[in-house]
């Protein structure tokens, strides 16, 4: 069976990682690509899933303040491109926009798992290195504005026309887990 690469990408996600990602501290996002599609979390306020799909480096679709970093290969895989559908879909109803957390549960803790379920293979530790820090440093995060830590700690249900939130095209998937092979 062909062996598929899986890349990781890693993007700055603010100017201040000019300064110290040499310290190896740095507030990084990152995605899975496979199959010439990235894969990533992103949260929102909303009960669905917050894995996006997009193309693979696509700056402008993340948004303000993104910048790509580099690509790492991790590893390889011998899930087939359906395969991958449905381990995202499977992966979409633990990943779900109102539950993403920036220390408990961010985009690059979705992509280590992916990686992991992929490949068998971490991602490096310095892509999510201050939210790991956070973790053991509980008093740390009480400092971060509520905003920062979760989409829906500001949020007012009432900006918002969950109309085009329930319009962004999700693909529906078979929900079964898939098997690794290797």
């Amino acid at each position: 069976m062909p062996q598929t690469p899986v890349i990781v990408n890693v993007y700055n996600m603010y100017w201040l990682n000019e300064y110290t990602s040499s310290l190896g501290l740095g507030v990084y996002h990152s995605g899975v690509e496979v199959f010439g599609k990235e894969y990533a979390y992103a949260g929102h306020p909303f009960e669905f899933t917050g894995i996006i799909d997009m193309e693979p480096k696509d700056e402008f679709e993340l948004g303000e303040g993104f910048t790509f970093k580099e690509s790492i290969f991790i590893g390889t895989t011998d899930f087939t491109e359906r395969d991958v559908n449905d381990i995202i879909t499977m992966f979409g109803k633990s990943y779900l926009g109102n539950s993403y957390h920036l220390v408990k549960k961010n985009c690059n803790h979705f992509t280590n798992e992916l990686t992991k379920y992929l490949c068998g293979k971490e991602i490096p530790g310095w892509i999510n290195r201050l939210a790991s820090i956070g973790h053991r440093f509980p008093m740390l995060v009480s400092c971060i504005p509520k905003e920062w830590l979760t989409p829906d700690a500001g949020f007012s249900n009432s900006n918002v026309n969950l109309t085009e939130w329930e319009q962004i095209d999700y693909p529906q998937r078979n929900n079964e887990m898939i098997p690794r092979t290797s």
